[in-house]
């Protein structure tokens, strides 16, 4: 993947130079007419203050980073040819595993009547919920970029797209797995252990060139829009093993924790139904494959005061519960050598939160969510701000808090974490 990235950054140039040649003919009939291409993009200037001293030792209170993301779109062929191209790279300050670099789209997308085909990196969304997107699974999380889950890795695919009266019926096939990322010892918040990237565990033998397959049927009904899934293939969250080797005999301290990526077996659904004001959610899976059998479900709802005070303000009321059938405690009892544990963190848990979109000229929004473990092991709150300032910039407020957390929870590590994340963000 490193070596793709540099390839292609290689030949963008060349592509930008011939897009100055190719402009739009209205004098030729419109099988022969093309398209020049477009360069967008964003370049994120980035800070982060830790409200607290660290868990652990090379941790800073502070942070800095910038990243960028260009793009490049090409159409052709009437627009049922489409060429995307989408690098991302960030230089953080203190973290080596976060200044990093991705292709997070490199694809060729073909548009018929009936069906479409998408060749190359792409990135697909599955999901309905707020606090987790459970059934997600064909793009790699980016843990670096953040712990919520939200950013992805590009994928290698192929996507065909059966576009029927009945519903859209898209067949994947995934060539290559990408590895999780995970902060160094020096990034913040990272978990206790330091996980060992670079000695990952598979249990298929052919790695991350192991095919894996997956399959949905999407369709909107009356007022639901419901999706079937099914995959078949490396899992996208690993387990974690210690082995003796990474364990010190005279004291028992553990130098690191190696991910381990089993295949799975996961038919999953979710299901999005909105009724005036309501809007109902759910998503559901059921894995086999990675230790026992087990299933994980999150669903609720978001009720939308419009026009709070006979204002442009519309405030929504969030509520979901959310379930995992594995244990989220991760102490002594759980942790031997050899044998795999895992990091969920959501076994039985409310989620409550607000959204205000002030409806104004700036785009000026609000998310807040809170977390509540109902096992007693402790609290999550984030909020989220944006307000855009004239046409290209974007300043965006981010903060995450954890209370209460104890100390033989997946959580533990995060316990001294709360921050707040600033984000100044430049559109081209």
């Amino acid at each position: 993947m490193q070596r793709l990235f540099a390839t292609t950054l290689l030949l963008l140039p060349g592509l930008l130079l011939a897009d100055e040649v190719y402009l739009k003919d209205d004098s030729k009939p419109p099988e022969e007419k093309v398209y020049r291409g477009e360069v967008r993009g964003n370049v994120e200037f980035e800070g982060t203050y830790f409200f607290e001293n660290p868990l652990f030792e090379g941790q800073s209170n502070s942070d800095l980073s910038i990243a960028a993301e260009p793009e490049y779109i090409y159409e052709w062929n009437r627009g049922d040819d489409i060429f995307t191209f989408k690098p991302f790279y960030r230089y953080d300050q203190r973290d080596d595993e976060r200044s990093h670099g991705d292709i997070r789209e490199l694809s060729w997308i073909h548009a018929a009547d009936d069906w479409e085909l998408l060749a190359g990196v792409g990135k697909v969304f599955w999901g309905v919920t707020e606090a987790v997107h459970l059934v997600d699974i064909i793009n790699q999380t980016d843990t670096v970029e953040n712990i919520d889950g939200e950013e992805k890795l590009g994928q290698p695919m192929l996507d065909l797209s059966l576009i029927r009266d009945w519903g859209v019926v898209d067949l994947f096939v995934l060539p290559y797995f990408r590895e999780r990322t995970f902060p160094s010892s020096d990034g913040r918040p990272r978990f206790a252990i330091p996980i060992l990237t670079d000695d990952a565990l598979y249990e298929s033998s052919s790695e991350q060139h192991h095919v894996d397959l997956a399959a949905r049927w999407s369709n909107s009904i009356g007022e639901w829009d419901i999706g079937v899934s099914y995959f078949y293939g490396t899992t996208r969250e690993p387990t974690f093993v210690i082995l003796p080797e990474n364990i010190d005999p005279a004291t028992g301290t553990v130098s690191g924790a190696n991910p381990l990526y089993e295949i799975i077996s996961q038919p999953s659904i979710d299901v999005q139904g909105i009724f005036g004001s309501w809007l109902w959610k759910l998503e559901a899976y059921h894995r086999s494959g990675q230790g026992d059998s087990f299933a994980a479900a999150a669903g609720g709802f978001e009720y939308t005061f419009v026009g709070v005070g006979e204002s442009a303000i519309d405030v929504g009321v969030i509520s979901e519960y959310l379930y995992d059938g594995r244990d989220d405690e991760v102490g002594a009892a759980v942790i031997r050598p050899g044998v795999a544990f895992s990091t969920s963190p959501f076994q039985n848990d409310l989620v409550l939160g607000t959204r205000i979109a002030f409806n104004d000229a700036q785009s000026s929004e609000i998310l807040m969510v809170a977390i509540m473990d109902l096992d007693g092991h402790g609290q999550t709150y984030s909020v989220e701000a944006s307000r855009r300032f004239g046409n290209d910039w974007v300043f965006a407020l981010e903060g995450n808090a954890f209370g209460n957390v104890p100390e033989n929870t997946s959580l533990a590590s995060f316990r001294k974490d709360s921050n707040i994340r600033l984000k100044f963000t430049r559109y081209f």
